[in-house]
């Protein structure tokens, strides 16, 4: 088992000495990203009484860099670890991509550390052109580092979204460095212990054992991840008209999806 790193992370905590009536959220970004992109989610949560964990995984933003195994697998471990050391107790676990596999992986191999999870357009389910495109943008990722998925990030909004997100995005894909990119793509779907291709994210998802909530930008998608559903309460969303990174194009219908699917209270 490869060693686990100290991620970088933020807590923002409204009551240090009381988390009794407050469900703790663990705020997980995607591929190529980092957690600045929750900022306005995690601050407007935590105001309203939620404690607030935003990590940058391994490999990504301000955590540190391994030369090897940056992969999902590990960064779930990475994630123990960290939940373990602060002492979380099961945790509201969202996740946006590559982010969602992981919170996903955290929920199956451990349990005790997950009260539900919320995935944001996230990274399993791979099948028919996606799939036919796996072996060659690893190799570009590869040979080319972080600059090859650049057109795949710019080609990820909706018309509509916010005015400088994709340069951002862009950005800090660009910063990430290529191995990392390399290895967390072939992590999320070729390598032997991979989910993200649709037979294998089937099997995954039939092992959670708690509420789970997804939204999907395609309705295919959503569908096809309905007959996964084994936990009462779960359910998945379809939000149309939608880029990839949907948090952060529509941040408050994200931050109230959260807020009441933490409450226990159906969304909109």
């Amino acid at each position: 088992m490869t060693t686990t790193v100290d991620l970088f992370h933020t807590v923002l905590d409204p009551d240090p000495a009381d988390h009794s009536d407050a469900n703790t959220l663990l705020l997980v970004h995607g591929w190529g990203g980092d957690g600045l992109e929750w900022s306005l989610h995690a601050e407007t949560l935590a105001a309203a009484g939620h404690r607030v964990i935003v990590p940058d995984l391994r490999g990504h933003g301000r955590s540190p860099v391994p030369d090897e195994d940056n992969t999902p697998a590990a960064m779930t471990r990475d994630l123990t670890a960290l939940l373990t050391h602060l002492r979380t107790g099961p945790v509201v676990a969202v996740g946006h991509s590559m982010g969602g596999q992981v919170v996903n992986l955290l929920a199956v191999h451990h349990p005790d550390l997950v009260r539900s999870v919320v995935t944001l357009d996230p990274a399993h389910g791979a099948h028919g052109a996606e799939l036919d495109e796996i072996p060659r943008r690893l190799t570009a990722y590869r040979e080319q580092g972080s600059s090859a998925a650049v057109p795949l990030v710019a080609g990820a909004f909706s018309p509509t979204a916010p005015a400088g997100l994709r340069t951002a995005r862009i950005r800090t894909m660009l910063g990430t460095p290529g191995h990392v990119i390399a290895q967390a793509y072939a992590g999320m779907y070729t390598d032997p212990d991979a989910v993200g291709v649709r037979p294998h994210s089937e099997t995954y998802l039939r092992r959670r054992t708690c509420r789970a909530l997804t939204v999907w930008t395609s309705a295919e998608a959503a569908d096809w991840e309905r007959g996964t559903l084994r936990a009462p309460g779960s359910r998945v969303d379809h939000w149309p008209g939608t880029g990839h990174y949907l948090h952060e194009e529509h941040p408050e219908r994200t931050v109230r999806l959260i807020g009441q699917w933490t409450a226990g209270r159906a969304a909109y």
